[in-house]
């Protein structure tokens, strides 16, 4: 395949651990669970970015960039793990984060300061919408910046979700394991482009499952930026298939308050993991996803004879940030 031949830097220490959840499962008297754990590849606490970084920060080196520019919330995941691939790489960081500077610098926004981003606050916009302003001030300097988009979403950061399924076919053959479904955390659509695309591939028999974790804010609907993405990265990688929109099964139905708004299903899957497998979620992603898991678990939507891999994406940084929402009820 071309991606064998695309630029890229190691930043992460792979494969990730794959183990069974046999306590939880125990628990909920459902379906064998699995956990593929991305919040152990060693960059800066993990995270799924780093395998999307890997592709995209090697893309910007191979053009002779100097900087890389990216944007997110203020607690934003992607960019503590863009910060530290930039470190790695001696390239210059920039991050436009939404809001305005708080007073207590904690969580991923501590480690975006130790890992020396430049941060740029952009007030209402939260998804890089500033990029190209930056990006253009940054180049009239006489820098020469790579922009990354919202999430590492573009073909070139799918690339990171390819090989991942690959990467996972290789561990279930060693375990002589075989799963049904996948479930995690879908937000930016790059994670479940590139699975889509690698799951075809390599493991054509496992449901991918998305949980939706934030809501639509582009012209573009989720499910048709999700097919554009993975049609993109599919011709990217040189993989002779077509998606639509019937391919992607996305479950929209635990947004609770919105994104980044920690509910009951959040705190409840934190607790439940951790007080059973030692095992910390994040607060706006993995608990939201996790805890929709444990909910269709309940409801029947997976049979006993089934075997569900849950993607830990990472974030767990973040828990420092929402320390008050998660001590409520304990």
């Amino acid at each position: 395949m071309r991606i064998d031949t695309l630029p890229r830097i190691s930043l992460a220490f792979l494969p990730t651990p794959v183990t069974e959840l046999k306590r939880i499962a125990a628990h909920l008297g459902g379906p064998r669970i699995l956990i593929k754990r991305d919040d152990l590849n060693g960059l800066a606490f993990g995270g799924n970015k780093t395998r999307k970084l890997e592709f995209l920060v090697g893309e910007a080196l191979a053009q002779g960039c100097d900087s890389v520019i990216t944007g997110g919330s203020a607690q934003s995941n992607h960019c503590r793990q863009t910060a530290a691939a930039a470190a790695v790489a001696g390239l210059e960081c920039h991050l436009v984060l939404g809001g305005e500077e708080p007073d207590a610098i904690t969580g991923n926004l501590l480690l975006d300061r130790l890992l020396g981003a430049k941060v740029h606050w952009s007030g209402q916009y939260r998804k890089g919408e500033q990029i190209p302003h930056i990006a253009e001030q940054l180049r009239s300097t006489g820098k020469r910046p790579y922009v990354i988009p919202y999430g590492g979403s573009n073909p070139v950061g799918a690339n990171g979700f390819v090989e991942a399924m690959r990467e996972l076919a290789i561990q279930l053959e060693k375990m002589r394991q075989l799963i049904t479904h996948i479930v995690f955390a879908s937000s930016s659509c790059g994670t479940q482009a590139g699975m889509a695309v690698g799951a075809r591939l390599f493991v054509p028999k496992v449901k991918v499952v998305g949980i939706r974790i934030d809501k639509d804010e582009t012209e573009l609907p989720f499910e048709e930026q999700m097919v554009v993405l993975a049609n993109d990265t599919a011709k990217h990688v040189g993989a002779q298939m077509t998606f639509v929109k019937s391919d992607f099964e996305i479950r929209d139905g635990y947004l609770g308050g919105g994104y980044g708004v920690v509910g009951d299903l959040e705190r409840n899957a934190i607790r439940l993991l951790a007080r059973t497998e030692g095992i910390l979620l994040d607060p706006v992603y993995t608990a939201r996803a996790f805890g929709a898991m444990v909910d269709l678990i309940k409801k029947g939507e997976f049979s006993k004879d089934d075997c569900v891999l849950f993607w830990h994406t990472g974030g767990t940084p973040t828990l420092f940030s929402y320390a008050g929402e998660l001590v409520r009820s304990q």
